[in-house]
């Protein structure tokens, strides 16, 4: 069984002022086994998951809706879920769109989503207990360890 070597969690408001708040929360997780560069990558990730729940799955819902950010570092990995109140929506189908469609070198949106597929080893949004969650996973060695 695979034991959590550290984990936190963090509840905010939907409202992109509060991004400040999570980024200083996730500066706990800059030390080992997660490199400086990996946790860095790791910050940009978090950056642009929290943005998109408060840009798109929270765009119709009052600033004050919740949004819970849950880290867990493992010797082999780190896990990170983005839980949101929106609407949902099909991830797969979403990047497949965004994969295979002209390449516009200013688009208007939906690149993050390409870099957190690019970023992480696995990438999930799932709706559980009446949330959805983004789920993104990085392996700390280049070959995973299931």
């Amino acid at each position: 069984m695979n034991f959590a070597l550290r984990a936190s969690r963090i509840v905010v408001n939907s409202n992109l002022a509060a991004l400040t708040q999570v980024l200083d929360w996730f500066a706990q997780f800059n030390e080992p086994p997660l490199t400086y560069e990996l946790w860095w990558f790791c910050q940009l990730v978090l950056d642009e998951g929290f943005t998109n729940a408060v840009r798109h799955a929270h765009r119709d819902l009052p600033p004050t809706t919740p949004i819970t950010v849950e880290v867990q570092v493992f010797a082999e990995s780190i896990e990170m879920r983005i839980w949101d109140h929106g609407p949902g929506f099909d991830l797969n189908r979403k990047l497949s769109e965004l994969t295979q469609a002209p390449q516009d070198p200013e688009p208007e949106g939906g690149m993050g989503l390409v870099f957190l597929q690019k970023f992480a080893d696995v990438v999930d949004y799932q709706r559980q207990q009446e949330q959805n969650c983004l789920f993104l996973c990085k392996y700390l060695t280049a070959v995973a360890t299931a």
